[in-house]
């Protein structure tokens, strides 16, 4: 039996290397470094990193979306082992209208190339 899908959002395969800064728990700046996505929705996005990252940290991520910089902060909700690799569930929780605008514009694009 398949599992059943708890998300709000449509996750899209998308690769796009972003660069994020960790805020620990404690509120402390620990690491800044690159990643890539996974996947990406309106709402979040799997990241995939060389170094793990720990479920309730907080991440301040710029990401690169064709011609768009997007900066916005995010929760790290998950984290899993993948061979040498972690693989991360992030949350948005502070990106600006525009941000947000270009995510949906680039999911609503991406939906539209997948159907034809």
């Amino acid at each position: 039996m398949a599992p059943i899908e708890q998300r709000k959002y449509i996750r899209l395969d998308s690769l796009n290397l972003l660069d994020y800064l960790i805020i620990d728990k404690e509120g402390m700046q620990t690491t800044h470094s690159m990643g890539r996505t996974l996947d990406i929705s309106e709402n979040g996005l799997k990241l995939e990193t060389n170094q793990e990252i720990c479920q309730g940290d907080t991440l301040v991520i710029t990401i690169g979306l064709e011609e768009d910089l997007i900066d916005l902060t995010a929760d790290v909700t998950h984290v899993e082992k993948a061979g040498d690799r972690y693989n991360s569930g992030i949350e948005f929780v502070d990106i600006t209208e525009e941000g947000r605008r270009i995510f949906e514009k680039y999911t609503e694009a991406f939906l539209k190339m997948d159907s034809a």
